[in-house]
């Protein structure tokens, strides 16, 4: 048995670039989680005082650890390099610009230890924070459980799985579009299934303008999304999903019965 597997609880990744006004919120979020055993908060070359923010967590809470970034390489690269550093079975991903509800990983994790042929389980997400104007037009709810079941913090995904699946996805055109967070969820979705747990919003989702989130439910909305960005990003995203279901082929109950 390996040392990954004999620690219980959930390593919690935080990928961080100039977030020091919201960081503190969702580290306050993850220390509240009995099940958050450990929180690496990877700092992605920020040139605030995200660094520091961390840096003082970590001297609160020993469960708080910073990672930095040789230089900025965007969120897909975060997460990959915090998943190194992870020293439990159970992966969880937060932005720094979110916030866990309370009990949240406790029930994610119960989910996945009843049920270990699951590889992932993800929260419904709270968008309440967004504009009005987004939260307003009529398929707004159908867009936010699309969403729910695709961006970052949501994802709570046994590590052995996240590892086998390659991680995040980092070609450019995820860098350049966003993404990569699709492509992994249609790849869990596609080899694993993924439950999603839906009796009550597990994480609040905050607005942040210029965001892909925030462009997504603006496009949804009404707003064109230029052809060359779509058709890049979907093929990109198709591209990922081939490469995962051909490494995985015939490997994925043996995966999940390692995590």
């Amino acid at each position: 048995m390996s040392l990954v597997s004999q620690n219980p609880g959930v390593s919690v990744i935080i990928p961080c670039f100039n977030s020091a006004k919201t960081l503190a919120r969702a580290l306050d979020s993850c220390l509240l989680q009995t099940e958050a055993a450990q929180i690496i908060v990877v700092d992605d070359g920020s040139q605030d005082a995200s660094a520091a923010v961390a840096k003082f967590y970590s001297l609160k809470d020993r469960r708080v650890e910073l990672v930095q970034m040789p230089e900025n390489g965007g969120p897909a690269r975060a997460r990959n390099r915090g998943a190194n550093f992870a020293a439990h079975s159970i992966l969880a991903f937060l932005d720094a610009d979110d916030e866990y509800q309370p009990g949240a990983l406790a029930t994610a994790a119960l989910y996945l230890r009843n049920t270990p042929r699951q590889a992932a389980v993800r929260f419904s997400a709270d968008f309440s924070d967004f504009p009005a104007d987004l939260r307003a037009f009529p398929d707004f709810e159908r867009h936010a459980d699309i969403m729910s079941d695709t961006v970052a913090s949501t994802l709570v995904i046994q590590r052995a799985t996240f590892l086998a699946l390659g991680g995040f996805p980092t070609d450019e055109v995820f860098r350049r579009y966003g993404g990569e967070d699709s492509a992994l969820s249609n790849a869990i979705i596609d080899i694993y299934g993924c439950y999603r747990l839906e009796a009550r919003k597990g994480v609040r989702v905050n607005y942040h303008p210029g965001s892909h989130v925030a462009l997504y439910f603006s496009r949804a909305g009404g707003a064109e999304t230029p052809f060359d960005e779509h058709w890049a990003t979907t093929e990109a995203i198709q591209q990922f999903v081939a490469r995962a279901r051909t490494a995985m082929s015939g490997t994925a109950e043996s995966i999940v019965d390692r995590a």
